[in-house]
């Protein structure tokens, strides 16, 4: 029998990990909705029993008030920036909450002790529902993938693309990369969100998330050639299928807003992602506060795509056929 995974941190839903010349910072929603907080460990298995440090917590009335969603911790250009989305309220319009994007900075060492700017938004030059910006390095230029909605397209979020002018400014118009559109991807609400990117064996790999929250969430896959204009959408190839799904069997349910790092050894890719141990949800899953982190190590295919296996397991197996271009 095969041993199930156990969360690295409970409770900690939309997980980011950042590796460092030092170790580890670890940020992700927490279940008030309320703050930023960092941990830092010099293992990824630290995170788990690290002092969680905040960093910034919501305002008392404003644009930035309620819903703190799916922070990011960045280093570009010799400052760390954390990407995260606030509301004004908890009020849903049209079917969506009103979520903008913001980030703020520090150029201080150590993030957990820095004295951070006022969040400043990331403008798209679309006023719309808009979440789960990350950010990139690639050939010198950096690049935005953020989620938004379009008010022409059915759904509550497509993909995005922007090259950036600093960190906290984007250069270029939006690109629509990816709408929900496969059965997979509509399941509950038709979803694309949480963008995590992979460059590796040539291609720039862009994992995503889809459906609702609820045990219908699953990640999806695009990718383009290193040297192609990943500005130009016929640069991206979509996966039709999902490459990481629920895990009935052991009970592990809606694996999804992933993002990546690289294990101590400085080779070993890791998947970092939340997923629930039960569906018997009561109300609105955003509510429930057990989405736990995970990590594991990602495998290759012969073709240089990532297999991410059974989020239910420490490890891919080989007996497991999951292939990103199935």
């Amino acid at each position: 029998m095969d041993k199930p995974l156990a969360p690295l941190i409970e409770q900690r839903a939309d997980p980011f990990i950042h590796r460092h010349d030092n170790g580890y910072y670890f940020i992700a929603s927490v279940p008030a909705y309320d703050r930023l907080e960092l941990r830092h460990a010099t293992t990824i298995a630290g995170l788990a029993e690290a002092e969680p440090v905040t960093i910034w917590e919501k305002e008392d009335h404003g644009p930035l008030s309620e819903l703190i969603w799916a922070p990011e911790l960045h280093y570009h250009q010799g400052r760390w920036i954390v990407y995260f989305a606030a509301a004004p309220s908890r009020e849903i319009r049209d079917g969506l909450f009103q979520h903008r994007m913001y980030c703020i900075a520090t150029s201080a060492r150590d993030p957990m002790l820095g004295e951070w700017s006022h969040p400043r938004q990331i403008d798209t030059g679309i006023d719309s529902f808009c979440l789960d910006g990350t950010a990139f390095q690639h050939d010198g230029e950096l690049y935005y993938v953020w989620a938004q909605k379009e008010a022409s397209i059915p759904g509550n979020t497509n993909l995005y693309i922007a090259r950036m002018a600093t960190p906290e400014t984007l250069d270029t118009p939006p690109v629509r990369l990816s709408i929900p559109e496969f059965d997979w991807e509509t399941r509950g609400f038709m979803v694309n969100e949480g963008p995590a990117v992979l460059i590796r064996h040539g291609r720039v790999l862009l994992t995503y998330s889809a459906s609702a929250t609820d045990e219908n969430y699953c990640m999806g896959l695009l990718w383009a050639d290193q040297t192609a204009d990943l500005l130009n959408p016929a640069s991206w190839t979509k996966s039709d299928t999902p490459v990481f799904t629920s895990d009935p069997q052991r009970s592990v349910f809606g694996p999804g807003h992933n993002s990546f790092t690289v294990a101590e050894d400085g080779t070993t890719d890791v998947l970092v992602y939340h997923a629930r141990t039960y569906t018997e949800i009561v109300g609105d899953p955003l509510w429930d506060p057990n989405r736990h982190t995970y990590v594991k190590p990602i495998a290759w295919d012969p073709d240089g795509f990532p297999r991410f296996g059974r989020p239910s397991l420490d490890d891919v197996s080989p007996n497991d056929d999951e292939k990103a271009t199935s």
